[in-house]
C-alpha cells in the first residue's frame, strides 16, 4: 500500500511538472510552435474578462489559495487540475472502495487499473467538453470570419463601381466644359459675325432712307445715317479681304454721292437765298434812313437790331462756350496760356461780328456791344475760379502783364471801337488779377519776410563771404590762364530771380558803379534772403498795379525787411563779432537803396490818425472842475459847453517814406559803426582827457589846484604806457577791420566814406591830446610819453586811403 502510494505521488509530481513545463513552453525562445499576436491578444482578453467572475464552488481548496477570488469563470472550472488527494479521494469513491479493502497487491492493481482508466476518461472528458466548447467559438469566429470577408467583397465591389462612376461623372463634366467653351466660341463667332454683318446690312436701310422723298438734311435723321455711312465705308475699306468687298464699297460710295448732292444742293440753295437777301438790303436801308425823321422807323429799326443780335446769340453761344472749355482743358494747368489762347480768340469773335453787323446795317447800335460783353462773360467765368487759387506771384504777375500790356494795349488800344466791349471783361479779369496779387502780396511779405526764420547758413557771416572770395580769386587765376572764359562777374548763382529783376524794369545791373572788385555780397545768390524776396516781390509788382498800391506795398515790404536785417545783424553780432553785424546791416541798406532807386515812384504813403488829445483835456476838466478858470466856473454847463466846443477830436496826417526810413536806418547803422571803431582804438585816451577835464573845471570853480604830472593815474610812465598801448591798438586792428569793410563792401569809395568819419575822429583825438601835453606836461615829461607824432598817425592810417 505504501509503494502503491508513493508511486501515486510520484506521478502526480510528475504530471505537476508537465504541466509547469508546459507551462513555460511558449516562453522559450526557440519554441516550434508559438502564439500569434492576434492569439496572444485573444488570451490577454479572455484573461481581463475573467478578472471580474465569481470563484468556482468545485475548484480545489489548494489551487483556490494561491488565487484571488473570482478570478476564473465558471466554464473553466473543469480544467483547473486537481490535487493527488482528491483524485484518490475521487477515485476510492467512484469505484465503491470506501467500503472494501484492498487486502492484496492484486486487487490494488485491478483497482488502480480502473481507477486510472477512470481518470483518463474522466479528464478526457473535460477536455472534449472544453475541445467542444472552444470548437464553438472557432465556428462563431469562421462565420464571423467569413461574413467579414464577404463584406470586403461586397466594398471592393463598391470601390470599383465608384470609381466607375467617378470616371464617368468627370468625363460627363469635361465633355460638359468642353460643349460650354465651344458654345461661347460660337457665340462670340456669331456676335462677331452679326457685329461685321452690320456694317452690310445697313446698306438696305440708308439706300431707302436716301431714296425717300421726303427725306431732307435738316431732319433729325439725316446727321446720324450720315456718320453711320461714313464709318460703314471706312470699316469696308479697311477690310479689303471680305467677300463681295468691291461691290459693296461701290454701292456705299453711290449712297454717299447721293447724301453728298442732297447737302449740296441744299447748302448752293441756301446760299444763293442768303445773297439775294443781302442784295436786297435796301429795304435796311430805307428804315435806317427813315429812323431818324419818324420815332416808328427807329423803334422799327430797334426791333431789327434786336431780332439780329438775338439770333447771332443762338448761334455764337454754344459755339464760344464749347471752344472756351476746349482751351480749358488744353491748358488745364498753364494759366498763362489760357488767358492768352482765350483772349485771343474773343478779340477775332469781336472783330468777326463787328465786320458782320457792318454788312447788315450802317447805323451802329449799343446792343452789339451788350451781346459782345455777354458773350465775353463766358472767357472771364471760366477764368475767374482759375484765378483764385493761384498762389504763385509770378503767375499773378505775369497774368497782369499779358492783360495789361498784351491785350489792353496792344490789341485794345488799336482798335478801340470793335474791342470795347471785349475791353471790359479784361479789365474785370485785370481788377480780380491784381487784386489777388495784393493779396497774396500781403501774404508773402507776412510769412516770407516778416516770419522768416534764417537758417544756420543764413547768418555764417563772415565765412561765406570768405569762400565766395576765394571762389573768385579761383576763378579769376584761371582768367587770366584762359581769356576767353567768361569772368567772375558773369557768373549768375539764382538766374530765375535775377532774370525777373532785369524783365520788369526795375534795375538793369546789380552793381552800377565800377568797381575794381566784386564783393560776393554783390551777387544776387549772396543777398541775405529776406533782401532778395523784397526786391523780388517789388519788381514783380511794379509793372502790375497802380502806383498808389504799390507804394503801400513798397512801404510794408520794405519795413519787413529791415526789420528781419535788424534782427539778422544782431544775431551775427553776437554769434561773431560787432563789426560783422554792423557791416552786414551796412552792405544790405546800402543794396536795398541801391536796388529801389530805379523804381520811378514815390516811397511815401499818408496815415491818416486821430489825435484825441483835446477830448482828453476836455473831459478831464468836467471831471475836475477845478482845473477850469475861475471865470468859467459859473455852472456845472460851462465844461459840458467846453468839452463841446473844444473836445473836438483832430484828424492828423503824416506821411512813412519807407526810402527814408532805409536811409534813416543806415545812417543810424554807419554812425554805430563810426562809434564804435573810434572807441575802439582811442577809447583810453579820450577817458584820460575827461579825466583831465574834470579836474580843470574843478579848478575853475575854486577847487584846490592841482599839477596834472603829480597825479597819481596821470604820471608820465603811465600816460606812455597808455599812449603806447593806444597807438599799439591802431596797428594791429587797423587791418582787421579794413580787410572787413573790404570784404563785406568791397567797394573803394564806399570804404572810404565810411572809414573817413573814424580817421578824423582818430586824428581829432590824438590832436587834442597833443595840446593836452604841451599844456600840462614839461619836455622833459614830453619826451618820456613819446607820443606819435601827426605825421606819423596819419602815415599808419593812409592804408585806408
Amino acid at each position: 500500500m505504501a509503494e502503491a502510494a508513493l508511486l501515486l505521488l510520484s506521478e502526480a509530481a510528475a504530471e505537476r511538472d508537465a504541466r509547469e513545463k508546459l507551462a513555460l513552453w511558449d516562453r522559450r525562445p526557440d519554441t516550434t510552435a508559438p502564439l500569434t499576436d492576434r492569439q496572444t491578444d485573444s488570451v490577454l482578453e479572455l484573461k481581463a474578462a475573467a478578472e471580474n467572475l465569481p470563484m468556482p464552488a468545485e475548484l480545489p481548496v489548494e489551487d483556490s489559495c494561491s488565487l484571488p477570488p473570482q478570478s476564473l469563470p465558471a466554464e473553466l472550472n473543469s480544467i483547473v487540475p486537481e490535487s493527488t488527494e482528491d483524485i484518490l479521494l475521487k477515485g476510492f469513491t467512484s469505484l465503491g472502495m470506501e467500503e472494501e479493502r484492498i487486502e492484496t497487491a492484486q486487487q490494488f492493481f485491478l483497482w488502480f487499473a480502473k481507477l486510472q482508466t477512470q481518470m483518463d476518461q474522466d479528464e478526457g472528458t473535460k477536455y472534449r467538453q472544453m475541445r467542444d466548447y472552444l470548437s464553438g467559438f472557432q465556428e462563431q469566429c469562421d462565420a464571423i470570419l467569413n461574413d467579414v470577408n464577404n463584406a470586403l467583397q461586397h466594398l471592393e465591389s463598391l470601390q470599383k463601381q465608384y470609381l466607375f462612376v467617378s470616371n464617368k461623372t468627370g468625363t460627363l463634366h469635361e465633355a460638359c466644359e468642353q460643349l460650354l467653351k465651344e458654345q461661347s466660341e460660337l457665340v462670340d463667332l456669331a456676335e462677331n459675325i452679326q457685329q461685321k454683318l452690320s456694317y452690310f446690312n445697313e446698306l438696305e436701310t440708308i439706300n431707302t432712307k436716301l431714296n425717300s422723298p421726303t427725306l431732307s438734311v435738316n431732319s433729325e435723321g439725316f446727321i446720324p445715317m450720315l456718320a453711320k455711312l461714313d464709318d460703314c465705308i471706312t470699316y469696308i475699306s479697311s477690310h479689303p479681304n471680305f467677300k463681295d468687298y468691291p461691290v459693296y464699297l461701290l454701292k456705299f460710295k453711290q449712297c454717299l454721292s447721293k447724301a453728298l448732292h442732297l447737302m449740296k444742293t441744299y447748302i448752293v440753295n441756301t446760299l444763293q437765298t442768303l445773297t439775294n437777301q443781302l442784295l436786297k438790303r435796301t429795304l435796311i436801308e430805307q428804315i435806317e434812313q427813315r429812323s431818324e425823321k419818324m420815332p416808328e422807323y427807329q423803334q422799327l429799326l430797334n426791333d431789327v437790331h434786336q431780332c439780329y443780335l438775338d439770333q447771332r446769340e443762338l448761334l455764337l453761344g454754344p459755339s464760344i462756350a464749347c471752344t472756351v472749355t476746349e482751351l480749358t482743358s488744353q491748358n488745364n494747368r498753364d494759366h498763362c496760356a489760357l488767358v492768352r489762347s482765350g483772349c485771343a480768340f474773343m478779340v477775332h469773335v469781336c472783330q468777326d461780328e463787328h465786320q458782320l453787323y457792318n454788312e447788315f446795317f450802317t447805323k451802329p447800335t449799343s446792343k452789339l456791344d451788350e451781346l459782345l460783353e455777354k458773350l465775353c462773360v463766358s472767357l472771364y467765368d471760366v477764368f475767374r475760379p482759375l484765378i483764385i487759387h493761384v498762389i504763385h506771384l509770378e503767375t499773378l504777375s505775369e497774368l497782369c502783364g499779358i492783360l495789361k500790356n498784351e491785350v489792353l494795349e496792344d490789341h485794345v488800344q488799336n482798335n478801340a471801337e470793335q474791342l470795347g466791349a471785349f475791353a471790359a471783361g479784361v479789365k474785370q479779369m485785370l481788377e480780380d488779377v491784381q487784386e489777388r496779387l495784393v493779396y497774396r502780396t500781403h501774404i508773402y511779405i507776412q510769412t516770407d519776410i516778416t516770419g522768416y526764420k534764417p537758417a544756420p547758413g543764413d547768418l555764417a557771416y563772415p565765412d561765406k563771404l570768405v569762400m565766395m572770395e576765394q571762389i573768385a580769386q579761383s576763378l579769376k587765376d584761371e582768367q587770366k590762364k584762359v581769356p576767353s572764359e567768361a569772368s567772375f562777374s558773369d557768373v549768375q548763382l539764382e538766374e530765375g530771380e535775377s532774370n525777373s529783376l532785369t524783365k520788369s524794369g526795375s534795375t538793369e545791373s546789380l552793381n552800377p558803379r565800377p568797381q575794381t572788385t566784386i564783393s560776393p555780397a554783390d551777387l544776387h545768390g549772396m543777398w541775405y534772403p529776406t533782401v532778395r524776396r523784397t526786391l523780388v516781390c517789388l519788381s514783380k509788382l511794379y509793372r502790375c498795379i497802380d502806383r498808389a498800391v504799390f507804394q503801400g506795398l513798397s512801404q510794408e515790404a520794405l519795413s519787413a525787411c529791415i526789420q528781419s536785417l535788424l534782427g539778422a545783424s544782431e544775431s551775427i553780432s553776437k554769434k561773431k563779432t560787432q563789426i560783422d553785424g554792423q557791416l552786414f546791416l551796412i552792405k544790405h541798406l546800402l543794396i536795398l537803396r541801391e536796388q529801389i532807386a530805379p523804381f520811378h515812384t514815390e516811397f511815401t504813403i499818408k496815415e491818416i490818425s486821430l489825435d484825441l488829445k483835446k477830448t482828453r483835456d476836455a473831459a478831464f476838466k468836467i471831471l475836475n472842475p477845478m482845473t477850469v478858470p475861475r471865470f468859467f466856473r459859473l455852472n456845472s454847463n460851462n465844461a459840458l459847453i467846453e468839452f463841446l466846443l473844444e473836445g473836438t477830436p483832430e484828424i492828423r496826417e503824416h506821411y512813412l517814406d519807407s526810402k527814408k526810413d532805409v536811409d534813416r536806418h543806415l545812417k543810424s547803422a554807419c554812425e554805430q559803426f563810426i562809434q564804435q571803431q573810434t572807441k575802439l582804438f582811442v577809447e583810453q585816451l579820450e577817458e584820460f582827457m575827461t579825466k583831465v577835464s574834470a579836474l580843470k573845471t574843478m579848478a575853475s570853480q575854486g577847487g584846490p589846484k592841482y599839477t596834472l604830472s603829480q597825479q597819481p593815474w596821470a604820471q608820465p610812465a603811465k600816460v606812455s604806457d597808455l599812449v603806447a598801448t593806444a597807438y599799439k591798438t591802431i596797428k594791429t586792428k587797423l587791418p582787421v577791420t579794413l580787410r572787413s569793410m573790404s570784404l563785406y563792401l568791397s567797394n573803394k569809395d564806399t570804404e572810404f566814406i565810411l572809414f573817413k568819419p573814424v580817421r578824423n575822429n582818430i586824428q581829432q583825438v590824438f590832436q587834442k591830446f597833443h595840446v593836452l601835453l604841451k599844456e600840462e606836461f614839461s619836455p622833459a615829461d614830453i619826451e618820456v610819453i613819446s607820443c606819435p607824432s601827426m605825421e606819423q598817425l596819419s602815415l599808419v592810417l593812409s592804408v585806408s586811403k
